[in-house]
């Protein structure tokens, strides 16, 4: 009798229609990627290599990005330098750069770039992002970067795939950042080393892309290559706000598909959640935690600093002023986005609330910009990463949450549920 071949994961399929050959997870192969993208604090380093290496050319330069966002504008002449670097390099090669005040390398790819079954590297780790689009996308060093940029291959051990099910419908001031601080905090750090995350259920198909995104920005925060999400209208319907319609195709994994294990979770039993100093899966409802002042408040970065993000901040803020003492520094995360926030009104709010906005970029998320944090002060971040010194002070303290969460926090000074105030 013949065994039932099984099917194919979502990662599986891209790496095998990649790699002209068939693939199943543990395979090693060589890959075509269809993008390279670096950001100033990696792209430097990644073209030092490429120039080691020997390469004398990029192997479609249309297709290699290189985006200045982490810090810009520069706080520093030595990052100056850096951009320099990154503009003559590109200008003599051809590549594309998108400067000071685009935006966020991660919220750009998915605005103009990425489109399901697609494979994406980047010198960033949470490149995955792009895994929300049906798309295989993973963060690499700049060694292999280099290589990427200038042969359009990659070399990659195909990953495992963890199956995480979200089922049924998430209570009031839930967010998706809520359910992958909650998925972090079941799994851990490391749960899924190496592996694809592939989130699906109901809970998964509710959510719009900009909800989405998050969860495939912050499969990495769990250790993972990847994490992606089918395809379906909801991806066709943001393709179409991108003028990129034509760029859809479903992308969805086969019905006999071998997972490595599943993970399933009742969406409607998360609460509001934050991830406490200083690891990410340290993570506590915020109806079990007592009261803790803050310094600051971030609304923005690659994780949450979406329009959908900025709509609910500001819902919660309008007509109300910022708590004494707390700082709000809001950054959106594209040129599109802060122009559309304009437009309906959100930044005013965010500003006669009392906050400040930062131009479109990474702002403090990775502290070598503005917003850098004294000794012993905390912040409450939207950002996807909570370890010592990363906002740039190693005696600070980083607690991550929501948009609603970090809003209500901003007004009462202290982290605060958002449940309170909606």
């Amino acid at each position: 009798m013949t065994a039932t071949k099984s099917g194919k994961t979502i990662a599986e399929k891209i790496l095998s229609a990649h790699s002209n050959r068939e693939l199943n997870s543990g395979d090693y192969a060589i890959i075509n990627i269809d993008y390279v993208i670096a950001q100033d604090g990696t792209g430097p380093l990644a073209i030092r290599q490429f120039k080691e290496i020997g390469f004398d050319k990029i192997w479609n330069p249309r297709n290699v990005v290189f985006f200045i966002d982490h810090a810009a504008p520069s706080p520093r002449f030595e990052i100056s330098n850096d951009h320099m670097i990154i503009r003559e390099f590109s200008k003599d090669f051809g590549c594309i750069v998108s400067d000071v005040g685009e935006g966020i390398c991660h919220q750009l790819s998915m605005e103009k770039f990425v489109s399901p079954g697609c494979v994406l590297i980047g010198a960033d780790s949470h490149s995955c992002t792009g895994g929300s689009m049906g798309a295989f996308t993973t963060g690499m060093g700049s060694t292999d970067i280099a290589v990427g940029m200038g042969l359009g291959k990659t070399w990659m051990l195909v990953p495992e795939t963890i199956k995480v099910q979200f089922l049924g419908s998430i209570q009031k001031g839930v967010y998706s950042k809520d359910l992958m601080l909650h998925l972090i905090g079941k799994i851990s750090a490391n749960g899924a080393t190496y592996k694809s995350i592939e989130f699906c259920g109901d809970t998964i198909e509710g959510l719009n892309q900009e909800e989405r995104f998050v969860l495939s920005n912050m499969a990495v925060e769990a250790g993972a290559k990847a994490g992606i999400i089918a395809s379906d209208e909801k991806t066709k319907h943001y393709l179409h706000n991108q003028g990129r319609e034509d760029d859809f195709k479903e992308i969805l994994p086969d019905s006999n598909a071998h997972y490595e294990r599943l993970v399933e979770i009742d969406a409607s039993m998360v609460e509001p959640s934050v991830a406490c100093p200083h690891t990410v899966d340290n993570i506590k409802k915020i109806s079990e935690i007592e009261d803790i002042k803050v310094d600051q408040v971030l609304i923005g970065t690659c994780t949450n600093g979406r329009l959908n993000d900025l709509r609910i901040a500001a819902n919660i803020l309008k007509n109300s002023k910022i708590a004494e003492g707390v700082r709000l520094i809001v950054a959106p995360a594209s040129r599109t986005i802060y122009l559309l926030a304009m437009k309906e009104g959100l930044i005013n709010t965010f500003v006669t609330a009392g906050g400040i906005i930062m131009p479109p970029g990474c702002a403090s998320c990775v502290g070598i910009h503005g917003g850098v944090l004294g000794d012993n002060e905390v912040c409450l971040s939207t950002q996807n990463r909570n370890f010592k010194g990363r906002m740039g002070n190693s005696n600070s303290f980083i607690y991550l949450g929501s948009p609603a969460t970090a809003a209500a926090t901003a007004i009462y000074g202290k982290i605060t549920d958002p449940r309170e105030v909606m």
